[in-house]
C-alpha cells in the first residue's frame, strides 16, 4: 500500500548531525510515515548514517531540487513533505499535514522558529512567517508539503540550484492557496551564526530580489555558497 506520508530529506555532508535528526523522526515512522534521505554526493559518512535510520537512502545529482525530485519518485505517498536536514518537525506533523490536506488545501507549510535565544533571530523567524502568509510563498525551512497527485502534475521542483522552493511555491499558488500551519518547525541557526545575522539577512534579500528580477540561479547559488555540480 502507498504510505500516507513520505518525508524527503536532501542532504550533503551532514554526518555530524544527521543521526539525531533522523532519530527524531522515528515516532512518525512507527505511525506509517516513510523517511527518504537523498544524498547529493557527500564526502563523509552521511549516506551510511542515512541507511541506518531511514526507510530509503539513495544518491542523486547534487542540488536540493534534483535530490527532492529523486526522493519523491523513490517513495510516492499520498502527501510528500520536504524537510531540510537541519530542521525538526513537530511530533504530530503527520496528523497536522493529513488534517490540512484532507481539507481544502492541496499544499502548505509550517511556521518556523530559528533555534536561538537571540531576539534578532526570533524576529527573523516571525518575519519569515508573516511574509509567507502575505505572499503565499513557502521557503524550504518551513517544511513544504504537497499532495502527490498535484506534485506529479506540476512535474516536481524546477531543476534550479537555488530558489527552487520559491519557484515551486509560485507554481503551487496557481493551483490554490497554501495551508499556513501555525505549529512550528525548528530550524538550525548555524548559517546565521557562522556568517553573521545581518550579513545573512542582507544576502538573502539581495538574492531573492535578484531572482525575482531574472538573475541566473546558478550564479546566485554560488554567491549563496553552494558548490556547483
Amino acid at each position: 500500500m502507498r504510505p500516507a506520508l513520505s518525508i524527503i530529506v536532501p542532504v550533503l555532508d551532514e554526518a555530524p548531525t544527521l543521526a539525531p535528526r533522523l532519530l527524531a523522526l522515528q515516532g512518525l515512522r512507527q505511525r506509517g510515515a516513510r523517511v527518504v534521505v537523498v544524498d547529493g554526493g557527500s564526502q563523509d559518512d552521511t549516506l551510511d548514517i542515512a541507511r541506518s535510520h531511514a526507510d530509503i537512502a539513495l544518491l542523486a545529482p547534487r542540488g536540493r531540487a534534483s535530490q527532492m525530485n529523486a526522493g519523491a519518485a523513490a517513495c510516492p505517498a499520498d502527501v510528500l513533505l520536504f524537510l531540510h536536514a537541519d530542521t525538526a518537525l513537530p511530533d504530530n506533523a503527520d496528523v497536522l499535514v493529513r488534517r490540512a490536506t484532507l481539507g481544502p488545501f492541496a499544499w502548505g507549510r509550517f511556521d518556523v522558529r530559528i533555534a536561538s535565544d537571540r531576539p534578532l533571530l526570533r524576529m527573523v523567524g516571525l518575519m519569515m512567517n508573516c511574509r509567507s502568509r502575505w505572499t503565499g510563498i513557502a521557503t524550504g525551512d518551513q517544511a513544504l508539503f504537497v499532495r502527490h497527485d498535484l506534485f506529479r502534475r506540476l512535474g516536481g521542483f524546477p531543476d534550479l540550484p537555488l530558489m527552487e522552493d520559491i519557484a515551486m511555491s509560485r507554481m503551487l499558488k496557481r493551483q490554490g492557496p497554501p495551508a499556513c500551519l501555525t505549529e512550528r518547525v525548528i530550524t538550525s541557526a548555524r548559517r546565521w551564526e557562522h556568517h553573521g545575522t545581518w550579513r545573512t539577512i542582507l544576502l538573502m534579500w539581495r538574492l531573492r530580489a535578484a531572482f525575482y528580477l531574472g538573475a541566473d540561479p546558478q550564479r546566485l547559488a554560488i554567491r549563496y555558497g553552494y558548490r556547483p555540480r
